[in-house]
């Protein structure tokens, strides 16, 4: 007979070393926190060596940990692939998505009824964040972000470059034109704070100087700047393609597309959990191919 270790030990710690604290490894598994920490000692114990030294109030997993835990996230993936694959009844699946708010606004949740015709069984649960930045915790299957950053507990797949450029609503150019960069100064500049870079580095990139005396209004979050924006308020910077369905629809227009600064792309990322099903597996592979330029998709 194999000698396996106890498999229940094994997916608590899998989860505490995904997350990194007991405590929401205990809250994502319904366990208490001395239930997390009696099942990691009886895994240290089989296997004979620490698996989380104290760091601070936290618990930390150690490398060796992290890689075991790597491992041990494969190993269910392949099981729940063999389950399924003999024959196990599909049932309806929800995937939970944690995104920032722009982008889920603006360019995912207009495209998933592509999904949902491709996957029926399969249902998008997006639930938002405000700020890239936003610190990623359990409570979702997907994430995305932007980076590349280090994310050790996910596993990270690139599926969207993005590039700022000036956007302003038909209307508001219908009155005062914009010819040349140098036009801005007609204009009130729209920003935001958590972007506090964006016109510098547009003008750098379009050879122009910042205009004297510029009037600007600046707003806390970068979806409201884009209400802004489109309302005909004044001139923003906005990202593409996430804002390719308002230029469509004709909502806003890029003065200067040629003019553009290039941001870090989005990425997917999945923890290293024991859920990683087909639905979700498939949900990846649909990002990557819908971040694809319209040309190069099949």
């Amino acid at each position: 007979m194999r000698r396996l270790p106890p498999l229940h030990a094994l997916r608590v710690f899998e989860v505490a070393a995904r997350t990194g604290s007991y405590a929401e490894a205990g809250a994502e598994l319904g366990l208490t926190h001395g239930a997390v920490s009696r099942q990691i000692a009886a895994l240290e114990s089989w296997l004979g060596q620490r698996l989380f030294v104290r760091v601070g109030r936290r618990m930390a997993a150690t490398p060796a940990a992290r890689a075991f835990a790597a491992e041990i996230s494969l190993t269910f993936d392949r099981l729940t692939a063999a389950a399924e694959a003999c024959g196990r009844k599909a049932t309806p699946r929800v995937i939970r998505v944690n995104a920032p708010s722009t982008f889920a606004m603006r360019w995912l949740i207009p495209r998933l009824d592509r999904f949902r015709a491709a996957r029926p069984e399969t249902e998008i649960a997006v639930a938002t964040v405000t700020t890239l930045n936003d610190e990623l915790r359990s409570g979702f299957d997907l994430a995305i972000r932007r980076g590349p950053e280090p994310w050790p507990q996910h596993r990270a797949v690139p599926f969207l470059t993005e590039t700022d450029r000036l956007v302003a609503s038909p209307a508001l150019l219908a009155g005062t034109p914009l010819k040349l960069p140098t036009d801005l100064a007609q204009h009130i500049l729209l920003a935001t704070e958590t972007r506090p870079n964006d016109w510098t580095e547009w003008m750098q990139a379009a050879g122009v100087p910042q205009p004297r005396d510029a009037r600007r209004q600046v707003f806390d979050h970068f979806f409201v700047t884009l209400q802004a924006v489109e309302d005909g308020l004044g001139l923003g910077i906005g990202p593409f393609p996430v804002l390719d369905g308002a230029l469509a629809s004709g909502r806003l227009v890029a003065p200067f597309p040629e003019i553009g600064v290039a941001r870090p792309g989005y990425f997917a990322l999945t923890p290293y959990d024991a859920d990683k099903t087909p639905s979700l597996k498939a949900f990846v592979d649909w990002l990557v191919e819908e971040g694809q330029p319209a040309t190069a998709r099949p």
